[in-house]
């Protein structure tokens, strides 16, 4: 039991470090593509984290590798490349803060998406986790209102349900089957998906772009950090983790974009963002303790 908390703790503090370095990654992210097509971006970030992998992890490959893993890891990437693809076109019809905001959505649909595929009902702490975290996301991503659905918003809505459906077969796969395989195979279907995509809606290749230092620093990071190292540490921390915890924990992304965006790039934090992220920790802590701290907190079920 105690190996099982402690893996549980480690788990988690590495998926606040996966998201931490994502809230970075909003920064490259927005300063890349002034020089860079979208589905290029995709390519060499997907590229870039998984031609390493491959090499480094060749044996591994050969000892974990079967059919069924072989084909896990193509669904795995196949939606990981359409999530981020669908997420991006989304961002070209609505604003920024409400794509943000409604990628964060995954983390309401989780519980339910569970509900219906399991057949278990989630506890009611994590229904209060799930939409206390939602509404702090929105205190802290939407700036500009939300008067009306576009497009923009509708692709947006699906790209969260695609990372919602990706982190829960994550979950299953990784129970199983190596994390580290799993991994290395989804990435590599992403970056082919994504070089055989992008001349087709971003043209020829973008040398001059990838000749701006600015730009190739970034790639680097976005590869091997935001990429690599991101959904290695995905692949392993949620096999310790329930997937309810860890699409609670994924949503601190948006608290250290905000962070980031701050420092770098000169936004104004604002009192309800101080709200919003206080109501995410909280998401959180519910998440984790049921209230067992509280005389009125326990663990019954709804």
């Amino acid at each position: 039991m105690e190996s099982s908390k402690k893996a549980e703790f480690r788990s988690a503090a590495g998926i606040i470090l996966m998201t931490t370095i994502w809230g970075f990654a909003f920064v490259i992210v927005k300063d890349s593509l002034d020089y860079l097509p979208v589905t290029y971006i995709l390519a060499f970030r997907f590229t870039i984290a998984s031609v390493p992998l491959l090499i480094l992890s060749a044996k591994r490959l050969k000892k974990y590798v079967t059919k069924k893993v072989l084909l896990e890891g193509l669904i795995l990437g196949v939606l990981l490349f359409l999530s981020y693809y669908v997420q991006t076109w989304g961002c070209k019809f609505t604003t920024a803060s409400k794509n943000a905001f409604l990628t964060a959505t995954y983390v309401v649909m989780v519980p339910f998406l569970l509900w219906a595929v399991t057949k278990k009902k989630p506890d009611i702490y994590s229904f209060i986790a799930s939409f206390l975290c939602i509404a702090g996301v929105a205190l802290l991503s939407l700036t500009q209102g939300f008067d009306s659905m576009n497009i923009g918003d509708v692709l947006t809505l699906i790209c969260a349900l695609g990372f919602a459906v990706h982190l829960m077969l994550v979950k299953r796969y990784t129970e199983v089957h190596d994390p580290v395989s799993l991994a290395v195979l989804q990435l590599t279907v992403a970056a082919v998906l994504s070089w055989v995509i992008a001349p087709f809606t971003d043209g020829g290749f973008p040398l001059e772009g990838l000749l701006h230092p600015n730009v190739a620093w970034g790639m680097l990071y976005l590869g091997l950090l935001s990429t690599m190292v991101c959904y290695l540490l995905q692949n392993i921390c949620q096999k310790y983790l329930p997937a309810t915890t860890a699409s609670l924990l994924l949503s601190t992304e948006a608290v250290f974009g905000t962070f980031f965006s701050v420092l770098c790039l000169g936004d104004i934090f604002t009192g309800r963002m101080v709200i919003g992220c206080v109501m995410i920790f909280f998401a959180i802590v519910i998440s984790e303790t049921k209230l067992k701290f509280l005389p009125i907190g326990g663990t019954q079920n709804v």
